[in-house]
């Protein structure tokens, strides 16, 4: 059975816990989070820290989950693959390119500990689906994508970790906006050209509101992407165009289900039907991506098999394309000195 520590008791270190609360694989025995007091007998069995660097230390463990704010989460990552444990760390990886950077210096040191990074959207049933079509070629090659990912907010705007550059990093491009990133990385490839425009011109804080970016791959896919905290209804839309049809991926199951049902539609190339063909929608009415996502770290820790999807690698080239995107905005770069 695995010891697991959970460093980063909020929302999502909760909802890790739950998913795995009743696995026979694992037996979570600690946790920490900053608004805990050390010794807190509320979990029992589970000890309890207030500083994740105490409960590293302290804890013979198996596997660390660290869910912790950005500018942690990076030290977190290196703490426990120093100790031996096998590490899941949420994205974003850092605050920036560099702290990724750092953690895979280290990581190449511990060949035999699995590291993987929390891009949970892979695990989604629509994203499943339309990676298999993307696989197959039965649509043939990809042409194009378009992909809005949208808030209504900076969550809890100026009175939240998210909205302090210092602790963050970046706003909703480098917090929500990336998962997308991953996903169009998914589809289209590393980026050849990056042209974009960042801003922050309604909320006024020192992270971005919106990111607007055109994009080119290696491959020739043209890419337009937007990450707004400005949408004013939550907003998941990613289409891939291919050769011949196209597949549609809208609404995201979450938590808070504001982001409407999560369907896939397909329609195909049909010179025939004048622009309107007949199309294929799938609804999904259940969110399986947090226990998949977790299945699968679990079984390349105790199988001894490398973690392909999510490495430290998708998380290094993922990150260095959202600060692309910030790079390649002058204005942005020379008020925050943005560096790739």
């Amino acid at each position: 059975m695995l010891r697991v520590g959970i460093a980063g008791y909020g929302t999502v270190g909760k909802r890790r816990y739950l998913c795995m609360k009743e696995d026979p694989r694992v037996k979570v025995v600690s946790v920490c989070d900053k608004s805990m007091e050390d010794g807190d007998n509320s979990l029992q069995p589970i000890r309890v820290y207030n500083d994740f660097r105490a409960m590293i230390a302290k804890e013979e463990l198996d596997v660390l989950f660290v869910c912790l704010t950005n500018d942690v989460a990076a030290e977190a990552t290196i703490l426990g693959l120093e100790r031996g444990f096998h590490v899941f760390c949420e994205k974003p990886p850092g605050r920036n390119v560099q702290e990724i950077a750092q953690v895979r210096v280290v990581e190449k040191r511990y060949p035999h500990l699995k590291l993987k990074y929390g891009f949970n959207h892979r695990y989604h049933d629509s994203i499943r689906e339309a990676l298999r079509i993307a696989s197959s070629g039965e649509l043939g090659r990809v042409i194009n994508i378009r992909g809005e990912y949208g808030k209504s907010m900076i969550v809890n705007v100026a009175d939240g970790w998210r909205s302090k550059r210092a602790i963050a990093g970046g706003g909703i491009l480098l917090d929500q906006g990336i998962h997308m990133v991953d996903l169009i990385r998914l589809f289209a490839g590393d980026m050849e050209d990056v042209k974009s425009y960042v801003s922050n011109d309604y909320w006024g804080l020192d992270v971005e509101d919106n990111a607007f970016a055109l994009m080119k791959s290696h491959s020739g896919v043209i890419v337009q992407f937007q990450s707004t905290a400005t949408e004013w209804r939550h907003r998941f839309n990613l289409q891939i165009n291919f050769a011949e049809g196209s597949v549609v991926m809208a609404g995201i199951l979450s938590g808070t289900m504001s982001y409407g049902q999560e369907t896939l539609t397909i329609y195909p190339k049909d010179p025939k039907s004048s622009g309107n063909p007949k199309i294929q929608t799938t609804n999904y009415l259940n969110d399986h991506s947090w226990p998949d996502e977790i299945n699968d770290f679990l079984e390349n820790v105790l199988n001894d098999e490398p973690v392909t999807t999510g490495s430290s690698e998708d998380a290094y080239k993922t990150m260095q394309l959202v600060y692309r995107i910030y790079f390649e905005d002058q204005i942005w770069r020379e008020k925050y000195g943005i560096e790739l």
